[in-house]
């Protein structure tokens, strides 16, 4: 089934995120893939406020590749970027499967650089940047 969330504006994004998380409801690998200031960041970072995470706690792991948040259940979550990866051996290095097979939610931004060892469970996010500068999230599940 397909499925779309229009954002059309900073100020709906945190609604935008509480609908996502009741529709992507079961899946626990989420991979954004968007173009380079699409949001993926800053629509993790509202996924995160959803769910209880402390905002200050919540940036982008560009350097270190992963972060770990707690949502107010104490429950991980786990935040990647691999934007910076240039081979799948780095993935691995930092124990992807690891982290990826704990049953924990696991945000992944720049997918396509690891698209190759992505379980076939994962659910594949789009977003697009429409011309007027709102946003689309697309996925089938």
């Amino acid at each position: 089934m397909k499925h779309e969330i229009k954002v059309n504006s900073l100020e709906e994004i945190d609604a935008a995120a509480g609908e996502f998380l009741k529709q992507i409801s079961g899946h626990c690998l989420i991979a954004f893939f968007a173009p380079m200031g699409a949001g993926k960041t800053t629509f993790t970072t509202a996924i995160c406020r959803q769910l209880g995470v402390r905002e200050d706690a919540v940036s982008s792991p560009t350097f270190a590749i992963v972060n770990e948040y707690r949502t107010r259940t104490g429950e991980p979550l786990f935040h990647f970027d691999f934007y910076r990866i240039e081979h799948i051996a780095e993935a691995l290095d930092i124990g992807f499967y690891d982290y990826i097979d704990s049953g924990c939610l696991c945000i992944m931004e720049w997918p396509e650089k690891i698209e190759e060892i992505l379980p076939e469970e994962t659910l594949k996010v789009y977003i697009s940047v429409n011309p007027d500068e709102s946003r689309t999230l697309s996925w089938e599940d």
